[in-house]
Parts: structure tokens; sequence; C-alpha cells
């Protein structure tokens, strides 16, 4: 059997996946591996990580993620923080799978869940968002379902405002369970847009956001505190947290079966009681 044939084999039932545990962190890291959200082979090539830190460096906007000032800092700098985030060294090379270590997501997890903590002891006002909503939603959403439970108000301004985005027609922001996403009014669309949460943001300012993409990018860039997502080939809320500007940043693979987040869900689930 290969190495991701033998961790799902000793994965939990899926109906046990999202009920909380407790699950050992020897079973929360066969997951992730099962499902590729770390590995050694899961995510992107080098060469894409090293092409979209150039990009950044260079002010391309749709690797900005809504922000300003990420400029600055050699492209060799920013691909040590994308590095030391996911736990591997390039070693010189340019080209090859980037490897996520699952320790490093666990342990991002951890930190993500413990602020979440306080955002339940004080009843916080959060915002859930994503741009990566094939992929992320189901996380946000029972998440969002914990948090809400536990008294965080989880709120939705914004909700059906529409624009026009050039030549590709109308734009609409929508909710599902309290989670905000870009659409077309038919189905919802993957975004690097910084523009989507200044919207939203201009009708509410929560105490914290949780959110990836342009959604996390724009929320740090009006200095509220923010929890994000980022693939490895997303550098810009990396170089935002070396800056410290943000501090959590849960670096996986952010486009996989939703069901495959179950063990950030339990890792997050676990330092919220």
């Amino acid at each position: 059997m290969d190495v991701i044939g033998s961790h799902a084999a000793r994965l939990p039932a899926l109906d046990d996946r999202w009920t909380l545990g407790p699950f050992e962190r020897s079973e929360l890291t066969r997951g992730l591996l099962a499902g590729r959200v770390a590995g050694p082979v899961v995510s992107h090539d080098l060469d894409n990580v090293l092409r979209n830190i150039q990009l950044l460096s260079e002010g391309d906007p749709d690797k900005q993620f809504g922000m300003t000032g990420l400029q600055g800092m050699p492209p060799r700098q920013v691909l040590a923080l994308v590095e030391r985030a996911a736990g591997f060294t390039a070693d010189g090379r340019s080209v090859g799978p980037v490897p996520v270590d699952p320790a490093c997501v666990l342990e991002a997890c951890d930190a993500a869940g413990e602020r979440l903590a306080r955002a339940v002891a004080a009843g916080e006002r959060m915002i859930l968002a994503t741009g990566h909503p094939r992929g992320l939603d189901h996380l946000y959403i029972e998440v969002g379902r914990l948090l809400r439970d536990r008294g965080v108000q989880v709120v939705t301004p914004a909700d059906g405002v529409s624009w026009q985005d050039g030549d590709r027609g109308l734009r609409w922001i929508r909710y599902h369970e309290g989670l905000a996403m870009l659409t077309d009014d038919e189905r919802p669309l993957h975004t690097h847009d910084g523009d989507v949460m200044a919207r939203i943001l201009s009708e509410a300012t929560p105490d914290l956001v949780l959110a990836d993409h342009g959604f996390a990018g724009a929320a740090i860039e009006r200095g509220i505190e923010t929890i994000s997502i980022a693939d490895v080939n997303d550098p810009a809320l990396l170089v935002a947290r070396e800056q410290g500007r943000t501090e959590v940043v849960i670096v996986m693979d952010d486009n996989v079966e939703p069901d495959a987040y179950w063990p950030c869900f339990q890792a997050i689930a676990d330092r919220l009681d």
C-alpha cells in the first residue's frame, strides 16, 4: 500500500471527523497526510512558489491580496518565510514539490484555536470569509458553527451587495451559513481581490476576521486582527506577518477536498473547550 493509502486506512469514520474529539495528535497528522492538506508531495511546485514571490516583489496587484507595502523584502527572504511556515528547506533548488510539514499546520491551528477561545470569552464580533470556496468553505462553516454556539457574534455585513465588475459582469457578496463569498449570483468564485472585503468592512468593523486571500489581506490593511489561511504559493500574508501586521497564518494546501480539513477543525476546536 502507498504512503497516503496507509494513512487513509487508519482514518476515523466519516461521521466522527466533524464531531468534537478528542483525537490523538497522531490521528490528526494521519488525516492531514491522507487528505493531502500536508505532506511530501502536495500543493505547488517550487518554481511556481518562486514565480509568485517574484511577482509579489514586483508589485503584481493579484499577489498583494489587497495590501500595500509588501514590496520591500528581497525574494530570498520571502522564500525563507515560506520555508519556515511550511517546514521545508529549498536547499538551493528551483524546481520540485514543496512539502508541507503537518506539525506546522497543527501548530498554527492550535494558535488559531487559542485566539478564537479569547473571542469566545469576550463574545467578540467576527467576520468569516473565503476566496477559495470550493476547498475551504466546510472548514469555515463548521468553525463558525462552534463559535456561534459559544457566544461569538458571526456577522454578515454587505450581504447581497452587487456591483459591475468591468466586462466580467455583475458580482455579488453572498453568505452561506455565515461565510462570506464572492459570487456571480450563480456560483461562488475564487478570488484574490481585496476589494470585496473592503466593501464588507465599509458596513461593519469586527473585532476579528477569519479569512484567506484578499478577504484576509484587506482586513489586515484596515488594521483588523485577522487569522488567515495561505497556500505556499501565496506569500503576501506571511510578509504581512513578518511586518508585524498580523499574527496567525495557517500554511497548507488550500484547495483539496473540503472534507480533508477535518484535522484542522479538530485542532482548532480542541482549544475552544
